[in-house]
């Protein structure tokens, strides 16, 4: 089989230069290799930070109203190509189908949100804030921007970003995961046919000298990240040291609270969906169930039956439930723990290793069933670690306070979410928990767009959350304007009023 090579897209087209480096790209259910991408070096990035530069110029000035109807026709374009673009993310990711289907809508609805650009960008204005004084506010671009994002979901996270970034004035340069980085390069495409002037969106592919060069070139003056939290924080730590404006959002460690009065059906069916979705390659995958005394042996019964149901299968067949995970690395390091845990004395109730793989895939996929571990307790890793795989935990405690203890000190503070017919003690849990987002007899609480997206603790470095309102302020810079005008002159011969000299502290008034 031949393979396709994936390259750069800079100033509004393909980069017609040879790289020195480049990095395999799968498909995770054969194992073989189907494109080489190409890693940008320093100058590479520089080039596509200039030609985003060069266009801000012009971008920044362009009408409000222009801008907004450039987002309609890519939302459109978006709209009516989202199968190929969803088959792309099934051919280097993995996920299923309609999975990847679901990432696109996400995405768009961020699309959406940002077409309100014009209503977005409204400023304040105040008549006669003082004696002939008038005071008003704008949100202006900031520049060239950079958005770094992972493997897991190569659509949805970088349309978190770029629509409002593009919106509000700013150029972008999009850096994604060398594992599927054939997405971004399609949403550039669609973004010229949606007549975006070249420049506007760049992507570069690559691997950390890529974003360390991001992180530190001067012409970049924000940058949006999503990924594990070690690199969270060398993103946020180095661009913040560079003069950046960052939002750098972490790893998680999920709890799902389930209360004694829960409805266990819909409690077990929430654990699975959430746990084993996409393999469990979710930033707000549910990862560990708490169970609250005495539902636990109950919960466990209910969830190893509806694991044994799960189709696991490539992600093109419709009878997939699961697909494969990212790469052969990565389901190597999720499977470990599979050991690890039973060295550290989790029961093993349900060993994916064992789950059947349907369809025509050969024998090199990166393959690991839905696995399930009982009676886990902190300090073992496969509690502590974000694993990032179709691994799912439970922990049982003795009452709602203990659930809700195990939870806040969790250094992780991404997403949570109770069960419970209680409406009081559902209250009383979205108040007194530590975590960013919450869910509510809803397993994965991702905030639809006109809110912002984020975590607490060590799932985000910055004070801005992603897209909504958020997104808006991260991606404009405010200015206010006081001003004054001289009083129309009475006549010829007459004269206005004198400004005077006075150097003390202006007042109102």
């Amino acid at each position: 089989m031949t393979s396709t090579r994936i390259t750069h897209w800079i100033a509004g087209r393909p980069w017609s230069g040879g790289a020195e480096r480049r990095g395999d790209v799968y498909d995770p259910a054969t194992g073989k290799v189907t494109g080489q991408v190409d890693f940008a070096d320093s100058a590479v990035v520089d080039q596509a930070v200039g030609a985003a530069l060069a266009a801000f110029r012009d971008w920044r000035s362009t009408s409000v109203a222009k801008r907004a109807g450039v987002l309609f026709a890519f939302r459109e374009l978006l709209n009516a190509r989202r199968e190929e673009l969803a088959a792309i993310i099934v051919s280097e990711h993995g996920k299923v189908h309609s999975d990847a289907l679901g990432e696109v809508a996400r995405g768009q609805e961020v699309v959406e949100y940002a077409c309100g650009i014009p209503h977005l960008l409204k400023g304040g204005f105040t008549e006669q804030a003082s004696t002939g004084v008038d005071v008003y506010s704008v949100r202006q671009p900031l520049g060239p921007v950079a958005v770094i994002s992972p493997f897991n979901f190569p659509a949805m996270v970088p349309m978190w970003f770029f629509p409002l970034a593009v919106a509000a004035g700013n150029t972008v340069v999009v850096k994604p995961s060398e594992k599927d980085p054939s997405a971004a390069n399609f949403l550039a495409a669609l973004w010229r046919e949606a007549g975006l002037p070249d420049g506007v969106f760049n992507v570069v592919h690559g691997d950390k000298a890529a974003v360390d060069r991001l992180l530190e070139h001067p012409d970049i003056k924000a940058v949006s990240f999503v990924g594990s939290t070690p690199v969270a924080r060398h993103v946020y730590e180095t661009g913040t040291r560079h003069g950046k404006r960052v939002q750098a959002l972490g790893g998680a460690k999920n709890h799902m609270l389930v209360l004694p009065d829960a409805d266990l059906d819909l409690a077990a069916d929430a654990a699975v969906n959430a746990g084993f979705g996409a393999a469990g390659e979710r930033c707000m995958a549910v990862s560990v169930l708490v169970a609250v005394d005495p539902v636990g042996d109950e919960l466990v019964t209910r969830i190893k039956r509806r694991m044994a149901s799960l189709t696991v299968g490539p992600g093109s067949a419709p009878a997939s439930e699961m697909g494969p995970l990212v790469t052969g690395a990565h389901r190597d390091k999720v499977t470990s723990y599979l050991d690890a845990g039973v060295a550290e004395g989790a029961e093993l109730a349900v060993d994916g290793r064992g789950h059947p793989v349907t369809g025509d895939t050969g024998a090199d996929g990166f393959w690991l069933g839905p696995t399930l571990f009982d009676r886990v307790r902190p300090g073992m890793s496969v509690y502590d670690d974000e694993i990032f795989g179709p691994v799912l935990s439970v922990v049982r405690v003795p009452s709602y306070d203990d659930g809700l203890a195990l939870i806040n000190a969790n250094p992780y503070g991404n997403g949570t979410a109770v069960f419970t017919r209680d409406g009081g003690a559902a209250r009383r849990f979205r108040h007194e928990v530590e975590v960013g987002m919450v869910g509510v007899n809803v397993p994965i609480p991702v905030p639809v767009a006109y809110y912002s997206f984020g975590g607490w603790k060590s799932s985000l470095f910055g004070d801005t959350h992603a897209y909504g309102e958020d997104g808006v302020k991260f991606f404009t810079r405010a200015k206010t304007v006081t001003q004054r005008w001289p009083e129309p002159s009475p006549g010829p011969g007459g004269q206005g009023p004198r400004g005077g000299i006075d150097l003390g502290f202006p007042t109102n008034g």
